[in-house]
């Protein structure tokens, strides 16, 4: 199962926004930005549901691996390992994060990828 439509994130103003005023964690195998979010970039059948609730996204580029099918698995890893993580949390709402995988992602293991998010969401203040 993945994100919840009302977790995930999309459009290039969102990203956008992420890549201008985020703070930036570093792992090995991805990068993790969190920022402040803004209900005016969203769809406005999401703007209510802004206020409540984390919203989460992945990005997971041809450099990681040129097979989609790889990409799509570590991308259903990622969200589904998120969605446990902040489905009840309710002292995260209104925060956006972007999770960027770098291309040593693809030979790592679930394991390994799972436990540098979940530490990368620590040092950013997110404790899971």
């Amino acid at each position: 199962m993945v994100l919840p439509a009302s977790m995930r994130l999309r459009g290039h103003r969102c990203f956008n926004r992420l890549h201008r005023s985020s703070k930036r964690q570093q792992g090995t195998l991805m990068v993790l930005r969190v920022a402040a979010g803004d209900s005016n970039l969203l769809r406005r059948e999401l703007r209510g549901i802004q206020e409540r609730t984390c919203r989460c996204a992945l990005v997971i580029s041809n450099k990681v691996s040129k097979r989609s099918v790889k990409r799509n698995r570590l991308r259903r890893l990622l969200h589904d390992h998120l969605r446990l993580r902040f489905e009840q949390r309710n002292d995260l709402a209104g925060r956006w994060l972007l999770i960027s995988l770098r291309p040593e992602a693809a030979e790592a293991e679930p394991t390994q990828l799972l436990e540098e998010c979940d530490s990368l969401l620590r040092s950013a203040g997110l404790d899971p």
